[in-house]
């Protein structure tokens, strides 16, 4: 069964006891963050099953943002493990859950958070640079 984005938050909603406090909300969202990057961190330095070298991007102003695509790097060699794989993934689900919280808080859908980013995308599409 796929969850769609309103039936997760609506779970997290259901499930939220103890932090419900927006002070909480924020510094637990705050905190898996944090964990998700721990855990890449680890994946590289304790596992080693992905490598970083990182170094100034081959990029210049005469370039053409077409072309940068296929020229910018994402400094990453490897691929994560099965292992480094399954902790991130639960560490990313932690950050959605409290994500998704904060959502429920402030009254937002996250599935409208998910479709005004993919429409704001699509209309600036390579300007949309971050």
């Amino acid at each position: 069964m796929q969850v769609t984005l309103d039936q997760f938050q609506q779970q997290v909603s259901e499930l939220l006891l103890r932090h419900r406090s927006l002070l909480d909300v924020l510094s637990k969202y705050g905190q898996t963050g944090s964990a998700v990057n721990r855990a890449v961190a680890k994946a590289v330095t304790e596992c080693g099953c992905i490598e970083l070298n990182a170094k100034k991007q081959a990029y210049n102003d005469d370039t053409d943002l077409t072309a940068a695509q296929s020229v910018l790097e994402n400094h990453m060699n490897g691929q994560l493990c099965e292992q480094c794989s399954d902790v991130l993934r639960a560490e990313l689900g932690r950050n959605l859950f409290y994500m998704s919280a904060l959502c429920n808080l402030l009254d937002i859908n996250l599935e409208d958070v998910v479709a005004r980013e993919s429409d704001k995308c699509s209309t600036l599409g390579l300007f949309n640079m971050r």
